[in-house]
């Protein structure tokens, strides 16, 4: 467990005065290492949460350059980042709001290939992509592991998260078979509102300090949906 630094000590304050949490949940924060698969909608909130809250190592994988397109949801980047590689400007910006994390870039797409040699370095795997192939990919390897797969899906206004190979719990292919038409909740050629990316991503990193931190109740072997247009949410158990 790395110990906190008087600096360190005073940041984390608020959490530390959570008796939850209280020193030795903000050193488990700092011992931590988590993934994020995508640096886009939901991972941008969820990187930043992360790294606010002082995740000791933050990797980001992802190889897409930032888009125009991008800047009504993804905060992380302005107009002068079009054009750039987002894991290089996400890293910039992260450095910026905390030097004491550790920023790891993967400037690549999780493959067959590299899937497991890249997860097994961290402890938790957030999924932050909007591409189904990769969440298949990304549910095997981690049931593979035994490794948190912490899981985010954005739909025009709607969303969900789960926390999925949790403590032996169910994996994403045991909940959305390739065959069932649930699992291609995704938003690649809709239209999205800008905020819910924010909401998903910030839930998806409060299930990854839950974790780290042992809080509440883990959002495994149930599925949070929400509404944004009607405010209506519910839990899904399965």
């Amino acid at each position: 467990m790395q110990k906190l630094t008087a600096h360190e000590s005073e940041r984390y304050k608020k959490h530390i005065q959570l008796p939850e949490i209280g020193v030795a949940g903000q050193e488990q924060l700092k011992s931590a290492r988590v993934l994020a698969v995508g640096a886009g909608g939901l991972g941008a909130p969820l990187l930043q949460y992360l790294v606010a809250a002082g995740v000791g190592t933050v990797g980001i994988a992802d190889q897409d350059t930032v888009e125009l397109s991008n800047l009504h949801r993804q905060l992380l980047y302005s107009d002068s980042s079009v054009g750039q590689p987002k894991t290089k400007i996400a890293k910039e910006r992260l450095e910026a709001q905390n030097k004491n994390v550790k920023i790891i870039l993967h400037e690549k797409f999780i493959t067959k290939a590299t899937a497991q040699s890249t997860l097994s370095q961290y402890d938790i795997i957030a999924d932050c992509t909007d591409n189904i192939t990769t969440r298949y990919l990304l549910s095997d390897v981690c049931k593979k592991l035994g490794k948190p797969l912490v899981y985010g899906s954005v739909y025009k206004y709607e969303g969900q998260i789960s926390v999925f190979s949790y403590k032996n719990g169910p994996a994403y292919r045991d909940v959305f078979p390739e065959n069932d038409e649930r699992a291609t909740f995704e938003p690649a050629q809709v239209g999205l509102l800008g905020i819910l990316p924010a909401v998903i991503g910030s839930l998806q990193a409060m299930e990854v300090i839950k974790i780290i931190c042992n809080l509440g109740n883990v959002l495994s072997g149930k599925i949070f949906y929400m509404n944004t247009l009607t405010l209506q949410s519910y839990i899904m158990k399965f």
